[in-house]
């Protein structure tokens, strides 16, 4: 897949079958898109160009504080998803208050035309653009002669009657639902964490755990609570069971991101570890004691063990 940063980087195609959006999650609902996209440059001999956008768009137009939004995937876990997917040519365009000004035909004209050559356009059921997304299927359509090239709309993906959507997916993480944020993506959510020093409380009591800190504050943490795990590091894969939040049983504890890896006692401090959440454990809980706390976690670890399995 090759990337583009800039518009100048970019050598307009002959036959460009293009989608655009800010893709946060690369959920099943995108990646129909992406199917689609491949199958029309397969039948036509074109190639296939996703547009997408970086910062998320809301974080301009709003301009909230980072604790106000938080996003699926950061740029290079989109990159690495979209080349996945089969993209040949990944456009990110810098959303900034000035492109956010543009309007639906400026960018059509500027984007679509000049720029990429675009001689198909696949977008989803609600997609619209331009300053006030005041563009959209019907607008395109009615201007296809116009335009000189093709325009398609996926229609609604849902399951369970749930429509597919990033906002579905960051609602499930909200409330701990890791299952059915998995349904909706086609994949296990991840957070990537580097390993740093905590309390070491985990040793003494025979649960030793990696302290994460993850490295993007715009990456969306799920709800708190102990979670069965799939862990990476490096290239192997480990399971175990994590803890998000603020430990109520440990005086003056702080908000932590803490897995026990099974089977494993390498030393991991300053190193980087990718957590993929498998299922919701239970709530945080406050125990009477040590001894309570251990009970708990040889049932959390029995459980975990049994649904990685």
């Amino acid at each position: 897949m090759k990337v583009y940063r800039h518009i100048s980087e970019f050598k307009k195609l002959p036959h460009a079958v293009v989608t655009s959006g800010t893709f946060d999650g690369v959920h099943l609902g995108h990646r129909k898109i992406i199917d689609r996209l491949k199958e029309i440059a397969e039948q036509e001999n074109g190639e296939t160009v996703v547009i997408t956008f970086w910062p998320h768009p809301r974080l301009v137009i709003q301009q909230p504080t980072h604790h106000n939004i938080k996003v699926l995937t950061t740029l290079d876990e989109k990159i690495t998803l979209l080349e996945k997917a089969g993209v040949q040519h990944l456009f990110i365009i810098p959303f900034t208050k000035e492109f956010s000004e543009l309007s639906s035909e400026n960018f059509i004209q500027d984007i679509l035309i000049s720029t990429i050559g675009t001689k198909t356009l696949v977008i989803g059921y609600d997609h619209r653009f331009g300053k006030n997304r005041e563009g959209g299927f019907e607008s395109l359509k009615a201007n296809e002669k116009k335009h000189g090239f093709r325009i398609e709309e996926i229609p609604r993906q849902d399951i369970d009657h749930e429509t597919i959507s990033s906002t579905a997916v960051r609602n499930a993480l909200s409330i701990g639902d890791v299952k059915a944020a998995a349904d909706l993506l086609g994949y296990p959510y991840s957070l990537t964490g580097k390993v740093i020093h905590g309390k070491k409380l985990g040793r003494k009591i025979g649960y030793p755990t990696a302290n994460l800190q993850i490295q993007d504050l715009l990456k969306l943490v799920p709800a708190d609570g102990i979670y069965a795990v799939k862990i990476l590091i490096n290239t192997s894969l480990f399971l175990g069971m994590l803890s998000i939040g603020n430990n109520p049983t440990i005086p003056d504890a702080e908000r932590s991101i803490e897995v026990n890896i099974f089977d494993f006692n390498e030393d991991l401090y300053d190193k980087f570890v990718e957590i993929h959440f498998i299922e919701w454990l239970r709530s945080e809980e406050k125990f009477d004691g040590l001894e309570s706390l251990i009970a708990q976690l040889k049932r959390d670890e029995e459980q975990s063990r049994k649904i990685l399995s």
